[in-house]
């Protein structure tokens, strides 16, 4: 069945009621997170932050929330919007979200990152609502088109199960090469310049996700379950999070070795990640900002479109995520001047709406409607 599209614009009181419902429902969940930090908020997060600074943004939250409804009231007519925000906010206040506090937390063996899902959906949307809002590449295209449920399911799942996927990401490289003596390694990558292990780090976790990213697109059966990835026709700051769980254990797993075996030092590896968690995100994002001569030296929305495009002539392009010079060591690169895919997406295949039969289609059947021999290559 298909899903109604909303279509908002400045001074309806629609995105402002939207955005008090956001920031209420952000505001609601993160109570639980003072309330059961051992299950639902992730030890190396608790490192960074402390339950002082989480408890003030938690209150600027509600109060937030709380704005943006009374702004919804007087713009907009229709007060649903606006009510819910004010239900959901009152509610967190009721359960106690002006007298949350921090603590000493108790070690378990297990936990979700709602903490980290909580965070980062907030500062990903902080950045990447406005960019699209103002300088959007589809003018055209809604914040909430037919699909973006899915896409925020992929988001918060990836998020949520936190620990589960760097178990699995982690252990290949662990098992592979933890055997060997790399203490001298370590010592000499950490020795080295910040900038200098930087570049280092960018380089080689790039190259390798080149060519297992390049592997996916070459081998038909593997193509089934990046092929989810590509399917979305509407790219935005979302659509990045739409990735099969196949496909992230398997890029992240070879991601983390060259960063494993080389011992990058911590201050290296933290703004690794949260480089990339950014960088992600804003290659997929709906701008049509070019970034100027920056574009030729680091991926941008333009260039990773174009790996995206929904035109077969433009496939098997632009495969790396951070740097495009590795596109033109392998003769993969693609970037003519201003210009954009006219579309992006798949035609070609068929794909079941919604997260969970998307998680399992792959295994039972291609979306292409053909029968797949893993030997089988293609030059998508």
């Amino acid at each position: 069945m298909k899903q109604n599209v909303i279509h908002t614009k400045f001074g309806e009181g629609i995105i402002s009621g939207y955005v008090s419902i956001f920031l209420a429902l952000v505001g609601f969940f993160a109570v639980f997170c003072f309330k059961f930090p051992e299950i639902l908020t992730s030890p190396e997060l608790r490192q960074i932050y402390t339950g002082e600074f989480m408890a003030s943004l938690l209150t600027a939250t509600i109060i937030a929330s709380f704005f943006f409804a009374l702004l919804s009231i007087i713009l907009n007519p229709k007060k649903q919007l606006a009510l819910t925000g004010l239900l959901i906010s009152t509610a967190t206040i009721i359960i106690g979200g002006f007298e949350v506090q921090g603590r000493a937390v108790n070690k378990t063996s297990w936990h979700l990152g709602l903490d980290w899902l909580l965070l980062d959906l907030l500062l990903m949307a902080f950045i990447f609502v406005p960019i699209e809002m103002v300088w959007p590449k589809k003018k055209g295209q809604s914040r909430f088109h037919e699909e973006w449920r899915t896409d925020l399911v992929y988001f918060v799942i990836s998020h949520l199960f936190i620990q589960f996927f760097a178990v699995i990401t982690q252990n290949p490289a662990t098992f592979f090469f933890g055997w060997i003596g790399l203490s001298s390694i370590h010592t000499f990558v950490q020795n080295l310049s910040f900038l200098v292990e930087l570049f280092i780090a960018f380089f080689v976790t790039d190259l390798f996700q080149y060519w297992v990213h390049r592997f996916f697109h070459s081998h038909n059966y593997f193509w089934r379950f990046h092929s989810i990835h590509h399917s979305t026709k509407n790219m935005d700051w979302l659509a990045g999070s739409r990735m099969h769980f196949i496909d992230i254990f398997i890029t992240r797993a070879f991601a983390f070795i060259p960063l494993y075996v080389l011992g990058f030092s911590s201050i290296t590896f933290n703004t690794y990640i949260i480089f990339m968690a950014i960088h992600a995100v804003l290659i997929h994002a709906n701008t049509r900002i070019n970034f100027g001569f920056l574009k030729y030296l680091i991926v941008t929305p333009q260039y990773h479109h174009w790996h995206h495009s929904v035109n077969p002539e433009y496939y098997g392009k632009n495969f790396a995520t951070i740097f495009p010079f590795i596109d033109k060591l392998f003769g993969t690169y693609y970037l003519p001047g201003n210009s954009w895919p006219e579309g992006t997406g798949l035609d070609d295949a068929k794909y079941p709406k919604g997260y969970y039969k998307q998680l399992i289609y792959p295994f039972t059947k291609s979306p292409f409607g053909d029968v797949i021999n893993t030997e089988e290559t293609t030059k998508r």
